[in-house]
């Protein structure tokens, strides 16, 4: 049994006429948070939407139930209880960097568009940074970016640690990564990280307008496609090799004590205390 958009539980996967398609998170309890299940789930609409000629365009965005785009990753397989065992076993655990999903992206020959209308937090920002072409976000206080895998006593997952040295450079990437602050939607504008930062209700009238513009007649879905093949091509092989690099360190790091002392610290809502080891 393999998974089909009618299992769906953790997006809300919809298609218009107009060749728009979109991938809601929708976990609203967990603030949108993204689990095995919900990247299986992604990994399958960006396989329908390829063999769909009539799918043009697609915008990610989050739940507004949920107040957030995503918080991020959530690896604790027992609490899935609603899963068939036989969809379950499409699942590989070790893939904690999800190299499955994050390559279906990069291979992706359609335009892919974030609309961050909420928090991001570490794979809800790693995600978008790696698999989406453009990035809106909603200029609101309570909407950042947080690469916060330092607070947890892990490393980044999703290819960024290729991703985020080629945007920015090495020294900012690194501190950006060191240290785990938020960034706010005007600095990750100034920074590069997004394309443009648009008051709340702004952000899905703009975001939708952007994608028709990418749909004929206004725009030639052939070319569109090749130029992003040809931007492509060249970084597979070192997104693919990166990813086995994340997944390597972080299986070391999901022993740790710092990991433990980071989970343990999170949900007796306190700072950790990291011993290096």
């Amino acid at each position: 049994m393999k998974m089909n958009i009618e299992d769906f539980e953790d997006i809300i996967y919809e298609k218009e006429e107009n060749g728009i398609c979109t991938i809601t998170f929708n976990r609203p309890k967990r603030r949108n948070a993204l689990s095995y299940v919900s990247f299986l789930e992604i990994w399958t609409a960006l396989d329908d939407m390829e063999k769909d000629k009539n799918a043009r365009v697609l915008i990610m965005t989050g739940s507004t139930e949920g107040r957030a785009f995503s918080s991020g990753g959530y690896f604790n397989m027992s609490k899935v209880t609603t899963t068939p065992e036989e969809i379950m076993k499409e699942i590989d655990l070790t893939d904690i960097a999800q190299k499955k999903t994050c390559m279906k992206f990069w291979n992706f020959n359609k335009p892919v568009i974030a609309a961050i209308n909420g928090l991001a937090i570490g794979a809800g920002i790693t995600m978008p940074l790696v698999g989406a072409d453009l990035i809106y976000m909603s200029d609101d206080p309570e909407t950042y970016l947080w690469i916060n895998f330092v607070k947890r006593g892990i490393a980044p997952e999703f290819g960024l640690s290729f991703i985020l040295p080629f945007y920015l450079g090495f020294q900012k990437a690194k501190e950006i990564i060191y240290f785990g602050d938020k960034i706010s939607a005007k600095e990750a504008e100034k920074l590069g990280l997004i394309n443009k930062a648009l008051p709340p209700e702004d952000l899905m009238p703009f975001v939708r307008k952007q994608a028709e513009r990418l749909i004929p007649p206004k725009a030639p879905s052939l070319s569109l496609k090749l130029m992003k093949k040809t931007m492509h091509d060249y970084f597979r092989e070192i997104i693919s090799d990166t990813l086995d690099k994340e997944n390597e360190t972080l299986r070391a790091l999901f022993k740790t004590h710092d990991m433990r002392e980071s989970t343990k610290s999170l949900m007796q809502k306190r700072e950790p205390i990291f011993k290096g080891k």
